[in-house]
């Protein structure tokens, strides 16, 4: 990495929070070591993978939100998309994940630029383009029921490769903690060049006045188009992960709009438009998602009280909680009372961390 772009990607940055960085990126290294010393080791590092795939996905998530401002509510379609194109091809031509993951991505990012086009091309904006991006994911979930090639409703399995090859992305959860926390990290440093690029800055200026962007020059729907693409590629990539992880895909499950949802959550309560949000919030999510499955296994086991759905309703009073009191969601604010922010009174989020 040369040193410009070293000082591009740092220059505004907090030394406190270089550190801090480095700390947790090395912290998340040597995780899954540390947590074979501590008993249900398993079990936790079960749960960092979580934490760190919604990181990621949120973080793909995030530009289009929270860099560009426009709402997709149908982010699952790039999911289910970039999962059963990866994984139907390895299990129809043996074609393996690490070159699946390009066609994948190919076909997400060719989905979402028929939906950019559709919905800028027609000034669909706010919750309108949301609802074209709900409509599109739905519309896909019916095609892939009836689609017997990747198996239709039956659902489409990944064999388990005997030899838990890497070539073949079948192995421990180790090998797929390394390639998901490789991701995250890629996605983050991806983000963070953004941000301090010219498209950032026309992605802010759109995000804040569509209008006074196309005044000044911009070009509104080209910088809208290029959050999408790059969104929807990046989200695929997740798809593939994912797909590969628990080797099963169902339509009903892949192309859910619960599983847009659970896209946002991290974003929205760790802090839109900043890059330690999406990571804050799903590990906060991840943790009261444990929390209140745990608490609806002893109430239902010790006590015999069914407790269906106590941690969606932990999920939307989180999401109740932020609204009233954090805003701008839980990173912005701890930020700053850790002096991560070198201009607090920055709120647009360029250049935070």
């Amino acid at each position: 990495m040369s040193e410009s772009l070293w000082q591009r990607l740092t220059g505004d940055v907090p030394r406190r929070a270089l550190l801090a960085l480095g700390g947790l990126l090395l912290l998340l290294l040597a995780a899954p070591f540390l947590l074979r010393l501590a008993p249900a080791g398993d079990y936790w590092l079960s749960l960092l993978i979580l934490v760190v795939y919604f990181s990621y996905i949120g973080q793909a998530w995030n530009i289009m939100m929270g860099f560009a401002g426009q709402l997709s509510l149908g982010h699952a379609l790039y999911l289910g998309l970039g999962g059963y194109v990866a994984a139907a091809l390895y299990v129809n031509l043996g074609i393996g994940p690490w070159l699946g993951v390009f066609i994948a991505v190919a076909a997400a990012m060719l989905a979402g630029g028929l939906i950019g086009f559709l919905g800028f091309r027609f000034s669909l904006a706010g919750v309108y383009f949301a609802l074209l991006t709900i409509a599109f994911a739905e519309f896909t979930r019916i095609l892939f029921d009836h689609f017997t090639w990747v198996g239709g409703s039956g659902g489409l399995f990944l064999k388990v490769e005997a030899d838990g090859s890497a070539f073949n992305l079948q192995g421990s959860p180790l090998l797929f903690y390394y390639v998901i926390l490789a991701l995250a990290a890629g996605a983050f440093v991806l983000c963070r060049f953004l941000l301090t690029s010219r498209l950032g800055h026309y992605w802010l200026a759109v995000r804040e006045d569509p209008e006074a962007a196309q005044a000044a020059g911009i070009a509104v729907l080209r910088t809208k188009m290029l959050a999408v693409l790059i969104s929807a590629g990046l989200t695929a990539v997740g798809g593939v992960w994912s797909a590969f992880y628990y080797k099963s895909l169902f339509p009903e499950a892949a192309f859910a709009m619960g599983r847009s949802i659970e896209v946002t959550l991290a974003p929205i309560i760790g802090g839109l438009g900043t890059l330690f949000g999406p990571i804050l919030g799903s590990a906060l999510l991840v943790g009261l998602g444990d929390l209140f499955t745990t608490l609806a296994e002893i109430l239902a086991n010790d006590y015999g009280v069914k407790a269906a759905g106590l941690k969606q309703i932990g999920y939307g009073i989180a999401l109740l909680l932020i609204v009233m009191f954090r805003r701008d969601g839980v990173w912005p604010w701890l930020a700053r009372r850790l002096g991560f922010e070198r201009r607090p009174a920055d709120d647009a989020g360029e250049g935070r961390p």
